[in-house]
């Protein structure tokens, strides 16, 4: 009798992890353009069924991988932005999940040469994840290296940027 309760109702959770699922496989494949299509739909649903914050930004960084394997490079700026701005409100400044959102939204700012508003992004996040994770830690390292290229890609440079990125590394 319980599961004539259930019978006819839409199966959002299911249809949005197949959804998600369909998504990852395409872009796995290299069909970026139909996995960008998967997951622009599966995020509206998302949205539509009033999913998870969580889920909502997890949705978020498949699309901004997405615009970012079809080069369009200021959407995934965007979203990327807006993953980190919804980690740090959701998580705060210490979660795993609020670093690697910094690091991809710094390595997004990076790759379109917006450098001075990666710089004070990486000089706020360093010294929390050398902090939370230390300084070993892989994800440590990659951030270090990140905020280094940073600086010594920039075309205003000073002598002091080049000092501080190679100190950075070592």
């Amino acid at each position: 009798a319980c599961w004539k309760t259930y019978v006819g109702r839409p199966e959002e959770h299911r249809r949005i992890m197949a959804m998600s699922m369909l998504g990852t496989g395409l872009s796995q494949v290299e069909n970026y353009e139909d996995a960008l299509s998967v997951r622009e739909a599966t995020l509206s649903m998302m949205r539509r069924v009033g999913a998870s914050e969580e889920y909502i930004l997890a949705a978020q960084c498949n699309l901004a991988n997405s615009y970012l394997e079809l080069g369009r490079n200021e959407d995934s700026l965007i979203m990327r932005q807006e993953i980190y701005s919804g980690n740090l409100k959701l998580y705060g400044e210490e979660h795993r999940s609020t670093i690697l959102a910094a690091n991809n939204y710094a390595e997004s700012l990076r790759l379109l040469k917006r450098f001075g508003e990666a710089k004070p992004l990486l000089r706020r996040t360093i010294p929390v994840i050398r902090r939370v994770l230390g300084e070993d830690n892989d994800l440590t390292f990659k951030m270090r290296w990140s905020y280094a290229e940073t600086l010594f890609r920039d075309d205003n440079a000073t002598l002091g940027d080049l000092r501080e990125a190679v100190e950075t590394l070592e």
